[in-house]
């Protein structure tokens, strides 16, 4: 056992919208990713996924609404439901989610990381 400290392993990358691996528990990856501009519309059909911002401010848009979640904050995204991540401004996020879980959901583009590196 080991202690995990977020920031640092935020402070160790600076690409944007590329997972990165942290811990493993219960077959879910705890990852942490800095995001910055638009993503694509997409939906996981088979899993839950958390956003848990750790700086910035990070905007999710839906088909009929958004959310804007800040420093501190969840939100978790229902199997299923259509979203797109937008960050204005570099934000970092903790993300929680099935190991299986693709970055892209139910497309596959340029951005889809396959072999997420461990860090």
């Amino acid at each position: 056992m080991h202690v995990i400290d977020i920031k640092t392993k935020l402070h160790s990358f600076q690409d944007h919208w590329n997972p990165k691996v942290v811990a493993e528990l219960n077959g879910q990856h705890v990852k942490v990713v800095k995001l910055l501009g638009e993503f694509d519309w997409h939906f996981h059909e088979n899993e839950d996924e958390l956003f848990w911002v750790i700086k910035g401010s990070l905007k999710i848009h839906f088909r009929d609404s958004q959310v804007t979640i800040g420093p501190g904050q969840i939100c978790v995204i229902p199997k299923g439901v259509k979203h797109k991540p937008v960050a204005e401004q570099e934000c970092e996020v903790v993300l929680f989610e099935p190991a299986e879980t693709l970055n892209t959901g139910n497309i596959t583009n340029d951005r889809t990381v396959r072999n997420l590196d461990t860090i």
